[in-house]
């Protein structure tokens, strides 16, 4: 089988082209920012998901009781650091990423030698 294409006013394709970029191209990027913002929403809903099931112990300044997560469940919220480092990126029109940047995200999402994991991404 041979197709054959045969431009007569390139320009004008590549106008159309545009046009049609220009139309779909935002609600693209609405739609994937939409979906990226829905993960960010679960992942600080698992954080601050109610109860925890790990050790309760007592912290200080304020002076408050705690109870950390278990090995599996999500981290338990404590200062509100973890959940605040939870942010979407738009790195080009048609990618975005959800990260947190809070410096110890990864020992809890994989866990270490000493703790077990805590996913919430």
């Amino acid at each position: 089988m041979n197709i054959r294409i045969d431009v007569t006013d390139f320009k004008k394709v590549t106008e159309l082209m545009k046009n049609l970029e220009d139309n779909v191209g935002k609600p693209f990027t609405d739609v994937i920012k939409g979906g990226a913002q829905e993960i960010r929403n679960e992942a600080v809903r698992s954080i601050q998901q109610d109860p925890k099931s790990g050790i309760i112990y007592q912290r200080y300044n304020p002076s408050r009781r705690h109870q950390a997560s278990a090995k599996g469940e999500s981290p338990a919220s404590d200062t509100g650091f973890l959940v605040s480092q939870i942010k979407v990126q738009k790195k080009s029109p048609d990618e975005v990423v959800v990260e947190s940047t809070a410096p110890y995200s990864a020992f809890l999402e994989f866990g270490t030698s000493q703790m077990g994991e805590r996913p919430f991404m």
